[in-house]
């Protein structure tokens, strides 16, 4: 692995932080074995710097690529888009067939406007929220991304954010005087967000919610996150940017129940070609006109040509469905090979998004030692699972057998408190923190 080693090097001296996204830096996984970069992808297969190969089983592009890598229908479509002209001085089709192709999947909503990234369109669908409503104020659970908004909520606190998906995020650069406008609530505690409502209804902008992050909401919670924006005047902005198109083609918002007045959607949504949208009832996308939202590159024709042919082969081929059942059969499998070997561990998330917490007496270590194995067995293996459509049954088969074996190693390591000596790189990092 010399030139994917070496390559991390090369990256930490000329940008910060090492990578663009926390999730893909390498000490997440445990620096000094995770390759970090490729060079090819197709399917679920990777090949790094140094020509070795990897079945992936791990973040799948964190989520983006639902179909697989380099999908012959999407690419398809976006080298026709490049080939009569990625963007001009006028506008693409595409992203008006986009928006009624989203109406569709979604008969609640009326209007779509799109971006190129996930962070983003929260941001703007906030942005349409506050001039709709003419308040500051945002309650919200969940993780949203990195912008303002979102953060303000960290201003002034220890770590109001810790519980909601990743902790330690310091709102250092984030305005002082934000301080206030976002407040948490934690999910299916609608006692914590009616408290909300009763201490700020009248400031309060939108209620901003994920539709699922592990565990399914409770009916009273769906109905109650309605309710509590009517009685406040509040929008109510489901975001799917996690969990759009693991469960049906489109949000999962549908299957429970929610009835949103927004909902916003990246990562899955162009298989890995940036693109974000976010859609909602005409009476709300109008209140875009009050306030100023422009980009040039939001008007290029790749994301949108990109979504359309993902949207389309995803629903052609129910592949909602297929990664239900990948995800299950993962989880089993986890549950099954962590008994057998007496390794306590919680096993939880949306099952095309899985998780297992090791419950080790040195958890990080203990993910550290299993990246290190499944890597040594060709795999690219965390403690997360994001199934993709190019999964096949054997993949998961190959995968559970070569957890079997490493929950093996990490058992005797447990036994013999010798899991640290073990480790060719170093403990996975938790949350944000500088890289040096």
């Amino acid at each position: 692995m010399n030139r994917s080693l070496s390559a991390q090097e090369r990256a930490k001296r000329v940008i910060p932080g090492m990578t663009q996204l926390l999730s893909k830096r390498p000490d997440m996984f445990s620096l000094g074995v995770w390759p970090g970069y490729y060079d090819k992808a197709k399917g679920c297969t990777v090949w790094d710097l140094d020509g070795n190969e990897y079945i992936d089983m791990s973040i799948s592009g964190i989520g983006a690529n639902v179909l697989g890598y380099a999908d012959d229908d999407v690419d398809d479509a976006v080298v026709g888009a490049i080939r009569t002209g990625s963007s001009s001085s006028l506008n693409c089709l595409e992203e008006v067939e986009l928006a009624e192709l989203l109406c569709e999947l979604h008969p609640w909503a009326g209007m779509a406007r799109f971006t190129r990234s996930g962070g983003e369109a929260m941001t703007v669908a906030v942005r349409i929220a506050r001039a709709h409503t003419g308040k500051d104020t945002v309650a919200f659970c969940g993780y949203h991304g990195w912008h303002d908004w979102y953060l303000a909520a960290n201003v002034g606190t220890e770590n109001a954010l810790g519980e909601h998906l990743i902790a330690g995020l310091d709102p250092c650069g984030v305005p002082k005087a934000l301080r206030g406008t976002a407040i948490p609530f934690r999910f299916n505690r609608l006692d914590e967000l009616e408290k909300i409502v009763g201490e700020h209804g009248k400031d309060l902008a939108a209620i901003v919610l994920e539709p699922i992050r592990n565990a399914p909401p409770t009916e009273d919670f769906v109905r109650g996150v309605r309710a509590a924006a009517d009685a406040c005047g509040a929008v109510l902005i489901v975001d799917e940017i996690s969990s759009g198109l693991r469960m049906n083609t489109g949000g999962a918002h549908l299957l429970f129940g929610f009835e949103p007045d927004m909902a916003v959607f990246s990562k899955a949504l162009g298989n890995g070609y940036p693109i974000g949208a976010v859609l909602g009832k005409e009476s709300v996308m109008q209140s875009a006109q009050k306030t100023f939202i422009s980009s040039t590159c939001w008007t290029e024709r790749i994301g949108p040509v990109a979504a359309l042919a993902t949207l389309r082969k995803h629903r052609r081929e129910n592949v909602g469905s297929r990664l239900m059942q990948l995800g299950r059969n993962v989880q089993d499998g986890w549950r099954h090979l962590l008994t057998k070997h007496g390794i306590k561990s919680d096993v939880n998330g949306m099952l095309p998004m899985s998780h297992l917490d090791f419950e080790t007496p040195c958890p990080q270590h203990t993910k550290a030692l299993f990246v290190q194995i499944m890597l040594e067995q060709g795999f690219l293996a965390s403690n997360l699972y994001y199934a993709m459509y190019a999964h096949r049954d054997e993949h998961v088969a190959r995968y559970l057998k070569s957890a079997d074996v490493a929950f093996g190693v990490i058992a005797e390591g447990l036994r013999n408190q010798s899991l640290e000596k073990m480790l060719k790189g170093l403990p996975s990092a938790t949350g944000f923190k500088r890289l040096t």
